[in-house]
């Protein structure tokens, strides 16, 4: 059963909050503008919540809950939204796993079914599981034909010794060979329950109609046991690492990284709008974020693509609940050495940390990020992922204050943050150098040709 919702008087331009008696956190907000409705389903469990030799286990659970529960089929799971002309899709990350449909409005009561479902009948089929784990090293095996996500992986993974956003969601290879379907469904119960998770509803409804709804489909789910959250806080970084890659490819890469601010840092705003001035504003959804086109005004861009020393440069600051990276990738121009185009990087970031941004930048990017956030809001869909992510970080208010607090940031406090973030001591460098397929012996070559 819910709490009595006496104080949801929701606007339709305001989101409200309740908790149900079960612990599920509940967000609601109505947007009359088309007959559509956007169900999230969130879970405070991502890689960062795996233990050792359990790395990936929350992006394997995630594939397994699309793969039929006590009342619904395998093969009529995707039907449920597909019939209304709505689509279905899920992801896990560091932090959190979620789970969305976004159809018509008479879909609704469906859509909660099979959230409802999802919590609380996975079935987690033996042979189902195995067969998963070959979906999964094989998404894992395609990332390692990709020399940027590699690169990315190990940069990353060398950043941090001691918290577990080390690891890379899908796992390391030897977990994915060993873990049992026991392992899969016990993670499954131990995080997925009402009290661990956070339902959102964003569309063409009748607030108090909806939490009827919910009550009837989740309010007899019951909460489990308070799950344990990581405790291991990375040990500030004492100087520069480094990782150096050599395989094969056909492209030059660089990236540096540098320990950031959580989401609720103070500090995490004023670094957003310095990441804006040096290779363009991309706002705060991870769902939208790879929607983002060059900004060629940005100071990187000037400084290594109109220079021709590279072909792209993007950089990457997420919102995540503890603090994690910032990252700068560029990719070589074709006969440009790395050594370049690093020179030319730090340069960049080193004049930056001494000196800040200028006023007319900071005005310039605060417009951008506004656009931006606007942008990402384009949509029930990306309004309920917005709301659904900052609550399961743990950092509402930014989302909720997005605008008024990147209005309040200051040139000081710009200046401030790249002094701090971008110190060399702070950063870890990474290099991929393409090297040429091994020939093969020309003997061989000509056997096989004619054969």
């Amino acid at each position: 059963m819910m709490t009595p919702p006496v104080a949801l008087a929701v606007s339709p331009a305001s989101a409200g909050t309740i908790t149900l008696d079960n612990g599920l956190t509940v967000i609601v907000q109505e947007m009359h503008a088309a007959p559509l409705v956007s169900v999230w389903c969130w879970y405070k469990v991502g890689s960062k919540d795996e233990q050792p030799g359990m790395t990936g286990v929350s992006h394997w659970v995630e594939h397994m809950n699309f793969k039929g529960t006590t009342n619904i089929p395998r093969d009529q799971m995707k039907g449920i939204v597909e019939q209304f002309g709505g689509t279905w899709n899920g992801y896990t990350w560091i932090d959190q796993t979620t789970y969305l449909e976004t159809a018509k409005r008479d879909a609704l009561d469906r859509m909660l079914f099979l959230e409802s479902e999802r919590m609380a009948n996975g079935i987690y089929d033996p042979d189902e599981c195995e067969s998963e784990r070959t979906v999964v090293i094989s998404e894992l095996q395609g990332g390692d034909n990709d020399p940027e996500q590699v690169l990315d992986t190990e940069v990353t993974a060398a950043a941090f010794k001691a918290h577990p956003y080390r690891h890379p969601t899908i796992g390391w290879l030897p977990d994915l060979q060993t873990m049992s379907r026991d392992d899969l469904y016990g993670h499954y119960r131990r995080y997925y329950i009402p009290n661990n998770a956070t339902l959102v509803v964003v569309g063409d409804v009748e607030t108090r109609d909806v939490l009827r709804r919910i009550d009837r489909h989740f309010g007899s789910i019951p909460a489990g046991p308070e799950p344990v959250r990581v405790r291991a806080k990375e040990p500030e970084q004492a100087g520069e690492r480094r990782v150096n890659l050599e395989r094969e490819g056909t492209a030059a890469y660089l990236k540096v990284a540098y320990h950031a601010p959580a989401a609720a840092d103070p500090e995490f705003l004023p670094l957003l709008l310095l990441d804006a001035v040096l290779t363009g504003a991309k706002g705060v959804n991870l769902w939208a974020s790879f929607r983002n086109p060059p900004q060629r005004s940005s100071r990187l861009y000037r400084a290594l693509v109109d220079s021709r020393l590279a072909s792209s440069v993007h950089g990457s600051l997420l919102p995540t609940e503890q603090p994690f990276l910032y990252t700068i990738g560029v990719t070589a121009s074709d006969g440009v050495p790395l050594g370049v185009i690093e020179e030319a990087t730090l340069h960049e970031l080193d004049v930056v940390a001494r000196r800040g941004i200028t006023a007319a930048e900071l005005t310039k990017v605060r417009r951008q990020l506004r656009a931006r956030v606007v942008f990402e809001a384009d949509s029930v869909t990306n309004i309920a992922h917005q709301l659904g992510y900052f609550q399961t970080i743990g950092a509402p208010e930014v989302y909720g204050e997005l605008v008024p607090r990147i209005e309040r940031v200051t040139l000081e406090q710009v200046a401030a943050a790249a002094a701090r973030v971008l110190a060399g001591r702070n950063r870890t460098i990474g290099t991929f150098e393409p090297v040429a397929a091994p020939s093969e012996p020309v003997m061989l070559s000509m056997m096989r040709a004619g054969a």
